[in-house]
């Protein structure tokens, strides 16, 4: 399944979805950043997915970074609540679906990196080399947010 971010675009198709999902933060011990490149759009981002029946928020991200990366995490704090309307994905599958991603800062534990069928390629980037990837705006905004000095949680 393909997926088209909108965000702020007057063109962007209606939602006619809201599903919650997460995103986890995790830097290494020399400060790089957890990334993927996702299939499904071809853009990096940090890891995340869809919370699945049965489990809790933190389990969801938990398996998602396990899933994605081959990245063992626990997870330490919430971020960020990110519900802006203004963002929307399409999928192919004709679901255009409205923001609501929790995102979570999280330690890695254990694990090797590897990619996944979400997951072309898997890295820990410098934060100078984010400027050379190509990342989402709304995935931009969460790594600013968790690279704030503040610990107060966003929520839009």
């Amino acid at each position: 399944m393909t997926r088209v971010d909108y965000y702020n675009d007057p063109n962007a198709p209606k939602a006619n979805s809201i599903a919650v999902a997460v995103s986890a933060f995790i830097q290494d011990d020399e400060g790089r950043i957890l990334m993927i490149k996702r299939t499904d759009n071809d853009l990096y981002s940090i890891p995340g997915g869809q919370l699945e029946l049965g489990e809790t928020l933190a389990e969801a991200a938990v398996r998602e970074v396990r899933e994605e990366t081959g990245i063992e995490c626990e997870v330490a704090e919430v971020i960020g609540l990110y519900s802006d309307p203004k963002h929307v994905i399409a999928y192919d599958d004709g679901e255009v679906r409205q923001e609501f991603s929790i995102c979570f800062r999280a330690t890695a534990v254990d694990g090797t990196l590897k990619t996944s069928k979400e997951s072309k390629e898997v890295l820990w980037v410098s934060i100078e080399q984010l400027e050379k990837l190509t990342i989402h705006s709304s995935i931009q905004t969460r790594i600013e947010h968790a690279l704030a000095s503040s610990k107060d949680t966003y929520f839009t």
